[in-house]
């Protein structure tokens, strides 16, 4: 555990910390919503790199050689129109360290008032993604919680914590409650959705935390513990956040174990927390700052570890699944909430210390899990206000021309989940991060007049619509001249055939594989034809004449371009 003490203020941000490290040969990238993998992995050859797109979002992870200066290359791509952020892959360490094994107790339930929530609410149906070093499924306080999860650092689905973190984390949020075993955790009947993100040394990488949110996301995770310093100053984190708030859920971060305030800005994307002592003080190890949301307990809490037994912890590793652990509970006592409505009534819930109101040591105050369950089960009518919509650019009547920058502004009474873009009616593309931002192919229209409609769409399912912006879409048309390949797969030229002969064509062309249509002639009669990519016949050499025949297969293109390629066999 010294390697994890001694690395904690690796990311820090104060004048007296050292830069942090990144990632040789990679950058994060973010694209406006609707350019596509073809035209990012141009942006990205352009520098002699390699595009991935992070699942369903648009954040990118950008390979460079290894000739190539990542802050260069930063820097050019920072200017490109179609892009919303460029930044390096920084190193990140995780903010916990060990405590004394037989110090400490379960203080903490107590002091949030999880006993008096649990009458109401346990965790039962929602699950927590614990982005970290793996958990030890086979614990006997966890193994009945786990779901399956993913290793993003191995690219491969085992997820056996390779470090001890992990496993910590997992036990703080939701070790199984009311089991007689072991230690109790906040959301004891919460599923455990295991996603590793680090190294046997428990150091992870932004592209990596992305990663593994967006994974969580898009596999039905309602809350994400990231119990990893610095990443709430990611944009790439931030933007996958969003994702994940955008279908309903909701990303908690550690404050850091630097004891400093630290400088990261505040973000609405994630909650970020600073930890507390048994006498509701800042824990002396806890960062601080504008960018903390709320404290939890964070200091010598038992929790499950990686050899199957228990100790306790202390950092703001253990603060971070205290409040998934009460998010969780929330999210149970009525899952017809929003992911926003959860964070508001969290926030609102919270007991106030320090300054009054927000402030930078406790964010909004030390979370309350019985005032927060309170409350859930007491709020108000579902949401039926719409979002306010706009374009803001490009300005109506404007001629445009190839891809197109599109911004659009929205908001709402309790937050925007997602803005659609629409051309002509069909959708472009959908962006769930504020400013949103659009890149629009107005090649894929034809020229003249195209109508631009903005879509904002909230948690409650409400949504509206900007007025049309009608722009004169002028591209230049550029004729076709390219003939499609075709090749003939199966006979050889030369063969000698008997018997059923199954012949294989395959196309090609620049346009694409859509608008071909195949013809196969045999001795110049056609004798099969088809659309697309390939074409089969089986032919019936039994009824042919024995001798020397001509197998020719024709592709022409929507553009009425053709090729032909023939091959000769013998029938004995």
């Amino acid at each position: 555990m010294i390697a994890i003490a001694t690395g904690l203020a690796s990311w820090g941000v104060s004048a007296q910390t050292a830069e942090p490290e990144f990632a040789k040969g990679r950058l994060l990238v973010q694209a406006r919503a609707g350019l596509s993998d073809i035209e990012m992995e141009k942006v990205a050859k352009g520098h002699g790199g390699k595009a991935r797109r992070i699942g369903k979002s648009d954040l990118h992870v950008i390979e460079l050689p290894g000739n190539a200066s990542e802050r260069a290359v930063q820097a050019l791509l920072a200017k490109h129109p179609q892009l919303r952020f460029v930044e390096l892959d920084r190193r990140v360490a995780p903010a916990m360290a060990v405590n004394d094994p037989y110090a400490g107790s379960q203080w903490h339930l107590s002091k949030i008032g999880a006993q008096t929530a649990w009458d109401k609410s346990q965790g039962a149906g929602v699950t927590i993604a614990i982005l970290d070093t793996g958990i030890n499924a086979s614990h006997p306080d966890l193994a009945a919680r786990m779901v399956p999860g993913w290793n993003f650092y191995d690219n491969n689905a085992n997820t056996t914590d390779v470090h001890g973190h992990g496993t910590a984390v997992a036990g703080g949020a939701a070790a199984t409650l009311n089991n007689g075993v072991g230690v109790a955790a906040v959301a004891g009947a919460a599923r455990l959705m295991p996603v590793r993100i680090a190294d046997a040394n428990a150091y992870a990488y932004w592209s990596t935390v992305a990663q593994g949110v967006t994974w969580a996301a898009d596999n039905g995770a309602r809350i994400a513990n990231i119990s990893y310093v610095g990443v709430a100053g990611s944009a790439a984190v931030q933007s996958a956040a969003n994702y994940m708030k955008s279908k309903g859920g909701l990303v908690i971060a550690a404050a850091g174990n630097n004891g400093i305030e630290e400088t990261i800005a505040p973000t609405s994307s994630m909650i970020v927390v600073s930890a507390t002592d048994s006498a509701d003080a800042l824990a002396s190890f806890s960062s601080w700052g504008s960018f903390v949301t709320v404290s939890a307990p964070g200091k010598d809490i038992w929790t499950t570890t990686r050899d199957g037994g228990y100790q306790a912890w202390w950092g703001t590793s253990m603060a971070s699944p205290v409040v998934s652990g009460v998010l969780g509970l929330m999210m149970a006592a009525k899952p017809a909430l929003s992911g926003s409505q959860i964070e508001s009534l969290l926030y609102s819930t919270a007991q106030d210390l320090g300054d009054v109101g927000r402030d930078k040591k406790f964010g909004y105050g030390r979370v309350n899990a019985a005032a927060a369950v309170t409350a859930v089960l007491t709020a108000a009518a579902p949401d039926t206000q719409a979002p306010s919509v706009g374009i803001a650019a490009p300005l109506g009547l404007s001629n445009v021309n190839g891809l197109v920058a599109v911004d659009v502004t929205a908001s709402d009474n309790v937050g925007v989940s997602r803005v659609e873009l629409r051309a002509n009616g069909q959708l472009v593309a959908t962006d769930t991060t504020a400013p949103y931002a659009f890149s629009w192919d107005s090649s894929k229209v034809a020229n003249g007049n195209a109508n631009l409609v903005a879509y904002a769409y909230d948690a409650a399912g409400n949504a509206g619509s900007s007025a049309a912006v009608t722009v004169n879409v002028a591209n230049i048309v550029v004729a076709d001249t390219t003939a499609p390949v075709v090749s003939i797969l199966n006979p050889v030229n030369g063969s000698t055939v008997s018997g059923t002969l199954s012949i294989s064509v395959s196309a090609s062309d620049n346009a694409g594989a859509a608008g071909l249509v195949q013809t196969l002639a045999i001795d110049g009669k056609t004798v099969a034809t088809g659309s697309g990519a390939s074409l089969a016949y089986n032919w019936n050499t039994r009824k042919a004449a024995l001798g020397t025949h001509t197998v020719t297969a024709t592709a022409r293109d929507a553009a009425g371009n053709s090729r032909s390629v023939s091959v000769q066999v013998t029938i004995r």
